[in-house]
């Protein structure tokens, strides 16, 4: 009580007290953390109660492409809602149908037909039961390195070690490759002598597992919260001939790489390879509302013109959602933000290099338009990482100081393990991109400090 009265607290404080004592936090210890209190948001900016403004430099879980508060949304969705709010997915409303053909109009190929979800895991859940349904096979293959969602099977198929605690719950029938990490390659090679091992391994694996067996593969289009792991530049249509030999679907996982966040509408089209599934969510709305899309060749929705296809959620095809879905999409092309993406993505790179000349702790930094996170290191020669794979809390000493330095300087920017995230909204501008940088570049002196020179 005395305490309060000398030390009153802060609008954020009160705030954030009331989720701290009745809510629960995803990912986290639930005690001795201090989540930011953020009451408006405005561009690349986020602002809390206290008036302290944050340059968002992940957009948010990479998924405001848009920038926060662009009203048109917000106009989009109560128009909708002065109309209906929800109808049972049985029946359809005008956005339902807008939504899908401009979908159709986005994507390459005959992906013509979409089923819509209500999230990322929910869209991969389904793509991976509507694999089996299809083929009437039962293997998927999917990567170490990858996040697909926090659902079981999507929790499965991905090789994210936050699973493991549930991995006794896991989804039968999933069989893991290694990823192509071009930075710690598995097979101990260098670039100028690289002969793909990447693919022949999965290549390998699909004959040790049986073709006429594997449903499908899992890929993302472009990697995300594993740490940005580009691919070869022939890899994903290595894999897509790989699926063509064998009879094999390719589901792109679009959730975190779609909708403009690689310079292109998704990240597929950076490698222009044509998936027969494309499962996304995340930008589809810019995270102003939940909504998840199931993309299909007409091919996988023609088999089912005449027989019930058995996948479906109570929310599908929310009226409410598809109404910000189609809005932002049109903001997208309004605003020039993919070919803004691709510009300051190629700004950012240029910037960077900059940094790895000061800073000796970078030892890599990956990205596709607006989709990159360093890697920071102790030692450049032997890239001993700043935190382990997998780093328990005592090994995440250094990176939490990282972590609390960005966010003293204002920023909110995803910080994982030796990874620093770079993923800014779509509508940053070069004087946006310095002030972010500059105040990277701040909290990089801490790492620089525990880096041994080569």
């Amino acid at each position: 009580m005395l305490d309060t009265l000398f030390h009153p607290k802060s609008a954020s404080e009160e705030i954030a007290e009331n989720s701290l004592d009745y809510t629960l936090f995803s990912w986290s210890k639930q005690k001795g953390i201090a989540p930011l209190a953020i009451k408006y948001g405005k561009g690349v900016y986020m602002y809390d109660h206290d008036g302290k403004r944050y340059i968002d430099f992940s957009s948010g879980l990479m998924n405001v492409n848009i920038g926060h508060g662009n009203q048109r949304v917000t106009q989009a969705v109560m128009e909708q809602m002065q109309q209906i709010s929800y109808v049972t997915p049985s029946c359809v409303t005008g956005v339902r149908g807008e939504l899908g053909k401009k979908l159709a109009s986005i994507t390459t190929g005959t992906l013509n037909k979409t089923l819509f979800t209500v999230c990322g895991a929910s869209a991969i859940e389904n793509a991976i039961k509507l694999a089996r349904l299809y083929t009437g096979r039962h293997k998927i293959i999917a990567r170490y390195r990858a996040f697909h969602g926090a659902s079981y099977a999507a929790m499965t198929a991905g090789g994210d070690p936050r699973k493991l605690q549930s991995d006794s719950q896991q989804v039968p029938n999933v069989v893991h490759v290694e990823d192509p990490y071009c930075y710690r390659c598995p097979w101990g090679k260098q670039p100028d002598w690289c002969k793909r091992e990447c693919v022949s391994h999965v290549e390998r694996v699909i004959e040790f597992e049986g073709p006429e067996n594997i449903a499908a593969i899992i890929m993302e289009g472009e990697s995300g919260t594993s740490g940005c792991i580009k691919y070869p530049p022939d890899y994903l249509q290595k894999i897509r001939a790989l699926c063509d030999k064998h009879g094999i679907l390719l589901i792109a996982d679009e959730v975190m790489s779609g909708f403009g966040r690689t310079g292109n509408w998704f990240g597929v089209d950076t490698h222009g390879v044509v998936p027969d599934m494309i499962a996304t969510a995340k930008g589809i709305t810019a995270g102003y509302l939940p909504l998840g899309a199931l993309i299909v060749s007409e091919k996988i929705a023609a088999h089912y013109n005449d027989k019930p296809l058995m996948l479906g959620l109570t929310y599908s095809a929310h009226p409410v959602s598809c109404a910000a879905g189609l809005e932002v999409l049109k903001i997208y092309e309004d605003e020039h933000m993919i070919e803004n993406a691709a510009a300051m993505g190629r700004y950012i790179e240029a910037r960077v290099e900059e940094l790895k000349q000061i800073h000796p702790c970078i030892g890599d930094f990956r990205n596709t338009g607006l989709l990159g996170c360093l890697e920071l290191v102790k030692n450049r020669n032997t890239r001993e990482p700043m935190a382990p794979f997998n780093a328990k809390p005592d090994e995440m000493a250094i990176m939490n100081k990282v972590a609390a330095k960005l966010k003293e300087l204002g920023m909110y920017t995803f910080v994982r393990w030796n990874y620093v995230f770079i993923a800014p909204p779509l509508c940053i501008t070069k004087d946006e991109v310095d002030e972010g940088l500059a105040i990277i570049s701040a909290a990089l002196r801490i790492a620089d400090e525990e880096c041994v020179e080569p």
